[in-house]
């Protein structure tokens, strides 16, 4: 990589196969620095190259990145007091500025849902407690408008597009409950609890329609499944290793790729596949280097790019690929 990126960046696949990697936390050498940076570059897979693109208008970490239907990718947020938005445009390597949420907010999540729509809800802000507000982006107006509220505050969770185009929403800091947003009705609605608080876990839409929810609980290795047809969570084997904060990737042959971290807040090399034929796992090859707030990104060739992070202590400056071929 050209920037070292401590975590709270962004990775996008664009649709012409490369790699948007931009803002996060930028490394100081004296240390961590918890400021964002305003920096974008380009990983290319045809040549394992990374390029510089243009820099955002605004330094950020945390922020959401949403690639559009029209091929443009919206930035949001990445700051508690930061309601600006941006786009970025791959064609020109240029990034303009869009309309402004309602509500700045950081730690929050984008879905893209079937209308075309952004939903952007949660996270927090200067205020006390989470955020429970939610809003809709219009990339046909390019502006934003309130939606129904989430049933509670969260930040460092997960959402979800599901096949029947609800999302779902699951977890924050103590939290082990669920909701689901209709966007027919604008509304939320509680829908069955996960069996453990998670915060900083994954959620994976698998090829049957279920939902695989790892890491970030106290029982860091503990593993279960949400069924959209009834509402319920379910126990599936537990992974080899606790992890708090992996990476999570459905690979084109339907396993699931989940990589570094443990609950323990030590960084981890390890990697392992989810099969949900049989739900079961198994130790693949560890990564390069031990990592922490990495992205992980599925190209078009099968592999996943693994990009930034904090690797023992240090941004990590390398990237590094997983072969799926390599694995068992």
């Amino acid at each position: 990589m050209i920037n070292g990126r401590l975590g709270g960046h962004s990775a996008t696949l664009l649709p012409d196969g490369t790699v948007l990697v931009a803002g996060g936390q930028r490394p100081e050498p004296t240390g961590f620095s918890f400021a964002g940076q305003a920096s974008a570059e380009l990983y290319h897979p045809s040549t394992g190259s990374w390029t510089t693109t243009g820099a955002m208008t605004q330094a950020r970490e945390w922020q959401t990145a949403t690639l559009l239907p029209n091929g443009l990718v919206l930035v949001a947020g990445g700051d508690a007091l930061r309601k600006s938005t941006e786009l970025y445009e791959p064609r020109t390597g240029t990034w303009t500025a869009t309309g402004p949420m309602i509500e700045g907010r950081t730690r929050h999540t984008a879905t893209l849902l079937t209308s075309g729509k952004v939903l952007v809800m949660g996270g927090c802000c200067a205020q006390p407690g989470l955020i429970t507000s939610a809003e809709l982006y219009d990339p046909r107006t390019g502006t934003w408008t309130a939606t129904g509220p989430l049933n509670e505050g969260r930040a460092d969770f997960t959402s979800t597009l599901l096949p029947d185009g609800k999302v779902l929403v699951a977890g924050g800091p103590g939290l082990a409950s669920a909701e689901l947003y209709d966007p027919r009705s604008a509304a939320w609605s509680a829908t069955g609890s996960m069996r453990v608080a998670r915060s900083n876990h994954t959620a994976t839409l698998l090829p049957d329609g279920t939902v695989l929810v790892v890491g970030g609980a106290e029982e860091g290795s503990f593993a279960e499944l949400y069924d959209p047809r009834e509402g319920t969570w379910s126990t599936t084997s537990a992974m080899v290793a606790p992890r708090y904060g992996p990476t999570a990737t459905l690979l084109q042959r339907d396993l699931v790729l989940v990589a570094g971290q443990d609950s323990r807040l030590t960084d981890l090399p390890s990697a392992e596949l989810y099969d949900p034929g049989d739900g079961t796992w198994t130790r693949t090859a560890s990564m390069v280097a031990p990592r922490f707030l990495h992205t992980a990104t599925l190209l078009r060739s099968g592999r996943v790019l693994i990009a930034g992070g904090s690797a023992g202590g240090e941004a990590a400056q390398i990237a590094e690929l997983y072969d799926p071929g390599s694995g068992p």
